[in-house]
């Protein structure tokens, strides 16, 4: 999958905005979401099948020390990403919000895919290998068989990317959903 390619100065910015634009993001959310028991249903796994992805992927990452291709990696280049946007229209179908949809639809095409073009740029640079991984992994849409051996996943790594701050914010988004839907 070719994702779409961005001028550096607007990849630039997307990542600067990324951050207080996901603020935005989270108050509109706050203020838009119109759960029902039947949607946390649907919406609340699939939201949190997406921060299992980004658990598994944190825990085999180490930036900018060596190319990660285990774990997740075998089968995606941005399992991150990908466990993002999961957790994204898991909590989008959870609040029961089209306008929420199309917004965080938006947020990922103009800030996320920009960010993601330029960590490819970085990767490049650190890692002569990066390309022949890149030839063989899909960025988005992952491959059914790795094209690596698995490493073991590691509580370190999981603990030094930090991604319980996304567990967090995921627990903080299903509690706000359940009192919206029984309130």
């Amino acid at each position: 999958m070719n994702l779409l390619r961005f001028p550096k100065p607007y990849a630039d910015a997307a990542a600067r905005l990324r951050a207080p634009a996901g603020f935005v993001l989270v108050a509109l959310f706050v203020w838009l979401a119109a759960p029902t028991p039947a949607s946390l249903a649907w919406g609340l796994p699939l939201a949190a099948l997406g921060l299992a992805l980004r658990a598994w992927a944190a825990g085999h990452i180490a930036k900018d020390r060596r190319l990660t291709t285990t774990g997740p990696y075998a089968y995606v280049r941005n399992p991150l990403y990908l466990g993002s946007l999961t957790a994204a229209a898991g909590f989008a179908l959870a609040s029961r919000s089209w306008l929420l949809a199309v917004l965080f639809a938006a947020f990922f095409v103009l800030l996320y895919l920009p960010a993601i073009q330029l960590e490819q740029q970085h990767l490049r640079e650190l890692f002569p290998e990066y390309d022949a991984y890149a030839a063989r992994v899909p960025a988005l849409l992952p491959r059914w068989r790795p094209t690596e051996s698995e490493a073991r996943f590691c509580w370190r790594l999981y603990r030094y990317n930090r991604e319980y701050q996304a567990l967090l914010g995921y627990l903080a988004a299903a509690a706000l959903l359940c009192w919206k839907a029984w309130r």
